[in-house]
């Protein structure tokens, strides 16, 4: 007993085991002087001596002790960042641990049956915070269909992202983006990205350069004009299916296809180089501009805006800054 009359931590941790009849204790290799106390304990006291195992410690990229100074250090700040319990559960199987194949997703249950300490390595695993967020996308999409796309539009009414979760437009933003989310908390970071329009910042961007001296203006003004006429937006309110029937005659129209075509509209239509399907992202767009689901929060800008936006943009004036200077000639 302490000064204070409180128990020492090896008397309480073998009073605990005890009574919930621990029957293996594993835990880390610092233990093992608190074992040898523990076991005498066990004696004293009369209880069944539980089987114990150490194992190594786990290790920051540096192969330093894990400590604060690598970031979150406990399972209460995973769970905030919003890693799943069972992903947590996965990963930390697999420090030190495997099953002898190359499968690295686990299940709880599959866990408890295949578990051996006999495969544990002595050797101190790295904790590699990249792959931990990887294994937990595995789990989230894992997750039943209509449990997956519930958590994506209950987090984002949740954060005030959208209005309301039960919209169709909530189910296919889930749909769209799910493949590309690893932590339920990166599901708004997603969102808003999608249904903003980064137009000029990308423009004038050193990678969009091939975008816009391929005669990007060309494809703006028919684009323009095919909105203006209300063609392009009868398209897409007919959805997917509708964008890939008239980007097809579209692409015809101005003798384009592939790269050529589809990264010029990604540009002009999302304000960005890359992303996901194009197809389902106009549509998307679309809807969320009639369907009145998103918050102004979600710094959403409308069809009308953007083609607002790509009338005032000063295409002869842009592809001249896009120039790619002349080398000179080298002095004979």
């Amino acid at each position: 007993m302490r000064s204070n009359g409180q128990p020492v931590y090896n008397f309480c941790v073998t009073v605990d085991d005890a009574t919930m009849q621990i029957s293996h204790v594993i835990r880390a290799e610092e233990h093992l002087p608190n074992t040898l106390r523990q076991a005498l304990i066990y004696k004293a006291l009369g209880f069944a001596m539980p089987s114990f195992a150490h194992v190594s410690l786990i290790l920051a990229p540096d192969r330093s002790k894990l400590s604060k100074r690598h970031g979150a250090t406990s399972v209460g700040q995973y769970k905030n960042m919003g890693y799943l319990p069972q992903a947590m559960v996965n990963y930390l199987a697999l420090l030190g641990w495997g099953d002898g194949t190359e499968n690295e997703f686990f299940t709880i249950d599959d866990l408890v049956q295949k578990f051996t300490i006999n495969r544990v390595n002595k050797s101190g695993a790295v904790f590699d915070a990249t792959k931990l967020k990887w294994m937990n996308g595995q789990h989230l999409r894992s997750f039943p269909h209509d449990e997956l796309i519930k958590a994506f539009e209950d987090r984002w009414t949740d954060t005030g992202i959208l209005q309301e979760s039960e919209s169709g437009f909530a189910k296919e933003a889930a749909e769209l983006l799910k493949d590309g989310i690893d932590l339920i908390t990166d599901a708004d970071a997603a969102l808003t990205n999608l249904l903003s329009y980064p137009l000029h910042t990308t423009l004038s961007s050193e990678e969009a350069k091939p975008v816009v001296q391929d005669k990007i203006s060309e494809v703006a003004w028919s684009l323009i004009s095919a909105y203006d006429s209300g063609e392009l937006g009868q398209a897409l309110a007919e959805g997917r299916d509708g964008w890939q029937k008239w980007v097809k005659g579209f692409g015809k129209s101005i003798k384009r296809k592939g790269k050529g075509l589809f990264m010029p509209l990604r540009v002009l239509l999302t304000g960005k180089l890359h992303g996901p399907d194009m197809g389902g992202s106009i549509a998307l767009i679309h809807k969320a501009g009639v369907c009145c689901a998103v918050t102004p929060q979600s710094n959403f800008v409308t069809l009308d805006e953007r083609f607002r936006m790509l009338k005032d943009v000063d295409w002869e004036s842009l592809a001249k800054e896009q120039e790619t200077p002349a080398v000179p000639a080298a002095a004979s």
